[in-house]
């Protein structure tokens, strides 16, 4: 093929230092797709993102004072586009982060110096949210005026090598487990919530997520018994419940004593898996009687996932 093809994936980004923690939640909170203030949402965010940063930089502390998502992604990164060239795709593969370094608007500056026959936006949020790839696609559309052919992949959540890509980081996870346990390890999926409200106004995110949790424990045979819940909720409102934190109270109270947790709707680890996941949630899960307490790893640089970017863009190519 020698078209030139340029492939974005598309990310939130995260703090690269303890200094970029405040800048980096300022991007956030300003946000209009997932905060809608019309008015001083710019004081909005200054204040809050302020009053945040030092709790925060608290967290990044205990895993290591910076985000691992952009190490990630640029692994990703890499991997897909000597993916792709190695099967004869001229491509160059780039990443445009939605809060923080590489932004969206130096991707487009990149895009823009070269004369790229097609443009694919990859997200890298298996399942659809207008506060995840739809802020992502929205913000690419506020910086990208050129007109050369761009294509949306709007979501993977149903997709073979992506659901067996989590089910390998599972049956990794299981190991970990003392071997008598290991046939009474439950499973818990937790996904990153959202507020109720958006659910309500036909977002497809929660439909998805479920449909990915079905497909797994589909491709398992149902060995395992599973849960499902929400996490990283943020602000008063009501968000998609139950909440991580109140089922793995609930789950220990019920005399759990092993149990697995699978960030079912992160494709690598950030503050999300590696803080609030392993480290606050570990101390509830053993205050409430969890013995054996452990998550997944994040996809990260998972042979089976890039495996599974490399056929949406090969997809798109082909205008199957």
């Amino acid at each position: 093929m020698n078209d030139r093809i340029a492939v974005v994936l598309l990310n939130m980004g995260g703090p690269d230092s303890l200094d970029t923690i405040e800048p980096f939640l300022f991007n956030l909170f300003q946000d209009p797709d997932i905060f809608k203030i019309p008015l001083g949402q710019k004081i909005f965010a200054k204040i809050i993102s302020k009053l945040r940063t030092p709790k925060v930089v608290e967290q990044y502390k205990r895993i290591g004072g910076k985000s691992p998502i952009n190490v990630h992604t640029e692994k990703q990164r890499k991997l897909l586009e000597e993916s792709l060239r190695g099967a004869n795709i001229n491509a160059d593969v780039l990443i445009a982060m939605r809060y923080w370094k590489p932004l969206t608007a130096e991707a487009v500056k990149l895009i823009n110096r070269n004369n790229y026959d097609k443009v694919i936006l990859l997200p890298l949020y298996p399942h659809f949210s207008s506060v995840t790839t739809g802020s992502s696609l929205n913000e690419w559309w506020r910086h990208y005026k050129n007109n050369n052919v761009v294509v949306e992949i709007k979501s993977f959540y149903d997709q073979k090598k992506y659901l067996n890509a989590v089910n390998i980081r599972i049956d990794e996870g299981l190991q970990f487990f003392p071997e008598e346990s290991r046939n009474k390890v439950e499973l818990l999926f937790s996904a990153h919530s959202v507020p109720q409200s958006l659910i309500d106004h036909g977002d497809p995110y929660q439909t998805q997520v479920l449909e990915s949790i079905r497909l797994i424990m589909e491709a398992r045979n149902h060995t395992e018994k599973h849960h499902i819940s929400y996490q990283s909720k943020v602000g008063p409102v009501k968000w998609l419940e139950p909440s991580t934190e109140e089922k793995i109270k609930e789950l220990g109270d019920s005399g759990i004593t092993n149990l697995l947790v699978i960030p079912i709707s992160f494709v690598s680890d950030h503050i999300e898996t590696l803080y609030e996941l392993d480290i606050k949630y570990r101390d509830i899960a053993e205050n409430s009687g969890i013995i054996n307490y452990k998550v997944t790893t994040g996809l990260n640089d998972s042979s089976e996932f890039i495996s599974q970017l490399h056929d949406l863009v090969v997809k798109e190519l082909n205008n199957e």
